[in-house]
């Protein structure tokens, strides 16, 4: 009996063989995480799997992240997305919500035998980050190093490099270009553009409004941008509102956004609900805007 992976194509689901697609060399984005720092059961941190040729390229680390990946790598059958395999991460800013599930990357990824260090891509800040997170495990580092239990001996390292923008990652499947994006109180917080030989992919990170998102789209294949209700807005606490309306962007902003960066396929992540659903969402996004929008949950691939 064939399996099936479902994966949205325009504004339909589109059903093809998993076999096919885990062997495919086509570009596809999975959606490994879409929450936010609240506690959703039903949605892990942000954390996005780009997968092109056989390989995953992660941005964001979001709790959970290496366990969504498994399930879609058995779910989906997509070898890349198995925890040996996850060896680059680019971090869109520091945000707690976005980084957590770094360790799990790391050490998850050297038990289960990765070969070598993980690369690490982000922001100022980032190479302290990951110097304290291998302080706070050299225990287990030691223990693991030295003990009975078999192991790759790079597994466990971490190559960090703190970026700034345009061009910083090429290699024979993909350009990775970085651009700023508003997150306050962030100083510095990024954007990412992927460049493949079929696809073009823009995932936003946590943003306000902000041109630098239309520029680098300019008629992408997909934009995954985050996204929070105009509506339920009006109902939070006058302090949350005053954060919210620059750290992040509202449906009605993004509405205008999109139609500017003319997205193939629009695909709302890091959604905050507030009492409204992904209907609702919509709802609020297609009266303003034409092209073609989905609201991501866990695991979807598009």
């Amino acid at each position: 009996m064939k399996r099936y992976v479902f994966t949205v194509a325009a504004s339909f689901l589109v059903a093809l063989p998993a076999l096919a697609w885990g062997q495919s060399t086509e570009t596809r984005v999975v959606m490994l995480g879409t929450g936010t720092p609240n506690p959703d059961p039903q949605r892990s941190g942000p954390a996005v799997a780009v997968v092109v040729n056989g390989t995953a390229y992660l941005v964001d680390a979001g709790p959970g992240v290496v366990r969504r990946a498994a399930a879609a790598a058995a779910r989906h059958h997509i070898p890349a997305l198995e925890a040996k395999n996850l060896d680059i991460v680019f971090l869109t800013h520091l945000h707690s919500d976005h980084t957590v599930g770094l360790p799990d990357v790391i050490h998850t990824g050297w038990v289960a035998e990765r070969p070598g260090a993980l690369r690490v891509f982000g922001p100022p800040g980032t190479t302290r980050l990951v110097d304290h997170l291998q302080e706070a495990f050299r225990e287990d580092i030691q223990v693991r190093s030295t003990g009975k239990q078999p192991h790759t001996p790079e597994g466990w390292k971490v190559d960090a490099k703190e970026i700034t923008t345009g061009v910083i990652y090429q290699d024979s499947n993909v350009i990775v270009k970085a651009f700023l994006v508003p997150h306050p109180d962030w100083n510095v917080s990024f954007g990412y553009r992927f460049e493949t030989a079929d696809r073009t992919v823009v995932i936003s990170g946590d943003t306000g409004p902000s041109e630098a998102v239309v520029d680098a789209c300019n008629g992408c294949d997909l934009l995954v941008h985050e996204v929070y209700s105009a509506i339920r807005f009006e109902h939070i606490a006058p302090e949350w509102q005053a954060y919210h309306r620059t750290a992040h962007t509202s449906t009605r902003a993004l509405a205008d956004l999109a139609t500017r960066a003319r997205p193939g396929l629009l695909v709302l992540y890091h959604q905050l609900y507030w009492g409204t659903d992904d209907a609702g969402l919509l709802a609020e996004i297609t009266p303003r805007y034409p092209g073609r929008v989905v609201s991501a949950r866990d695991l979807e691939i598009y």
